[in-house]
């Protein structure tokens, strides 16, 4: 999904997700998040990754722990959209779109976390 700047221009993409509720698995957490986003279900893939996330915005200082795992999306039709909208719980609308990896190493464009580029790297 884009991340916008403070200006509202895309400075880059992160994975979907969200926060894990209180009592929740990471699990239980990414599969909820991918219903209220996309209203699919999803199968999980591949391990577990936990990426730390320092970072400045507006002044202040954030930190974020990122848990992320290769997912299916059991919908295949939103693989053939080039754009997918959708809304948080906020109703704060986002865009969600879909990169070749090449476009992302070539620098295009930013993916967040720092780390999740080299992590999709085969080894």
């Amino acid at each position: 999904m884009e991340v916008y700047a403070d200006d509202g221009s895309v400075k880059g993409v992160r994975p979907l997700g969200g926060l894990i509720e209180f009592g929740e698995t990471r699990e239980q957490a990414i599969k909820r998040e991918f219903l209220e986003e996309l209203d699919t279900k999803i199968e999980l893939s591949g391990r577990w990754r936990t990426f730390e996330n320092l970072y400045d915005h507006a002044g202040m200082r954030g930190h974020e722990l990122i848990f992320a795992i290769g997912i299916s999306l059991a919908d295949k039709s939103l693989y053939r959209k080039d754009v997918i909208v959708f809304s948080e719980d906020s109703g704060t609308s986002n865009t969600a779109r879909w990169f070749p990896l090449e476009h992302i190493k070539s620098g295009a464009i930013e993916l967040f976390p720092t780390g999740l580029l080299e992590a999709l790297q085969p080894a």
